[in-house]
């Protein structure tokens, strides 16, 4: 086709750019819609906007921990050392076979807050860690309960009156923000980049009233909540899902905050080979297909555009490339650039917030390859092996 009788696109090259156009189009759509969450709610914060409860009212910190010794020395004491007038840390030994619980009953007698339970042996429940979990859960005193890992540490001495504060009285889940640990190599920034966008996801869907789930590392609800919505009843048989799925089953717009001072973040060990981050990764997507499906639809929508806009682009530039039609080529650039900065702001804005790693030119490989790795785990995963919660 001939336009002003001086550019020529032929019928393929239209067709690729409006593609590519729309794909485009999709990916700001979720960009300023969703994942600018973070920073939106972080400029509430700033102005006085938000509003949090002025009283520190009692909360237990539930952790279920097996074979967790060597990490329960390193990261408990973060826990159990808050700068916090009354809570209680209630941790699970779920079956574990070092010494985990030798090291608990020495730090009971350390720590007056602290108290343990354990799984019973020989439970049949296919997710022990549901059952463990229950039974902290029916353990602990206060109404208000959070939950992280034994591999986490929390940022600083504030994460429990971060995270508290925004119980107001109609709120039920607080959703914060669960970090790695910095190693160096490229596969520990794979792994940071996945966390932080999959929490500009989760974190910017709850600000923009689209709460769909929450990560276990850093979680708070209430005990009413998890009896009102049967606890784990329906999802005892899947490995996965106790903190995700009961944030799809029971966030709303109206009873559901999310936390992102840097104070609020916990911090965890990170897996140091590509098949262990594979394995967890497909651990947690493992119940993802439980998920409403207003939620599986947005997060089938997202990457499935942005595989589309990456094609788009090389098949755009290489097409055109061939016909020395560099106004369609410069219009494909025109937009990855356009995407690539905004990608820079948001993506690096909200990382300075949750005081996470930045990202500059990783960004373009991670953002086309993590898409992929999820889908090969998705299709492939399932099929190759039993998991296992730890």
């Amino acid at each position: 086709m001939d336009f002003f009788g001086i550019i020529r696109f032929s019928v393929v090259e239209i067709s690729l750019l409006a593609v590519l156009l729309t794909a485009f189009i999709v990916q700001l759509y979720f960009y300023i819609r969703y994942f600018m969450g973070v920073i939106r709610h972080n400029k509430r914060v700033s102005k006085g906007i938000e509003q949090f409860r002025n009283d520190q009212p009692p909360v237990s910190v539930i952790i279920c921990a097996r074979d967790e010794e060597e990490n329960l020395r390193k990261f408990l004491p973060f826990v159990l050392e808050q700068d916090y007038p009354d809570y209680e840390v209630i941790v699970i030994n779920d079956g574990s076979t070092d010494h985990t619980d030798d090291y608990l009953s020495l730090m009971v007698k350390q720590y007056e807050k602290l108290r343990t339970t354990f799984v019973p042996g020989g439970a049949t429940n296919v997710s022990t860690k549901k059952l463990g979990l229950t039974l902290g859960i029916k353990a602990a005193k206060n109404d208000l309960l959070l939950f992280t890992d034994a591999d986490c540490m929390p940022e600083g001495k504030n994460w429990l009156e971060m995270m508290v504060r925004n119980f107001t009285p109609e709120t039920e889940f607080v959703l914060g923000y669960g970090g790695y640990l910095p190693k160096k190599g490229f596969l520990n920034k794979l792994i940071k980049y996945d966390t932080l966008f999959i929490a500009l996801q989760y974190l910017g869907m709850a600000a923009s009233h689209r709460p769909y789930m929450g990560v276990g590392r850093n979680l708070a609800y209430r005990k009413d909540t998890f009896f009102n919505l049967k606890g784990f009843a329906t999802t005892l048989n899947l490995m996965s899902g106790d903190d995700d799925l009961m944030v799809n089953r029971g966030a709303t717009t109206e009873n559901t905050r999310i936390e992102v001072s840097s104070e609020s973040v916990t911090w965890s060990e990170p897996k140091t080979t590509f098949r262990n981050w594979l394995i967890q990764k497909e651990r947690h997507l493992s119940v993802s297909d439980k998920y409403n499906t207003p939620s599986k639809l947005r997060l089938t929508v997202e990457p499935v555009s942005r595989g589309i806009f990456y094609l788009a682009f090389v098949t755009a530039v290489v097409v055109s490339g061939l016909s020395f039609n560099w106004v369609a080529a410069a219009f494909a650039g025109l937009l990855f650039i356009v995407r690539f900065t905004l990608q820079l702001l948001i993506i690096n804005k909200s990382a300075k917030i949750l005081g996470e790693r930045r990202f500059y030119f990783t960004i373009p490989l991670f953002d086309s390859i993590l898409p992929l790795i999820t889908l090969s785990i998705l299709i492939f995963g399932k099929k190759k092996r039993n998991l296992k919660w730890k």
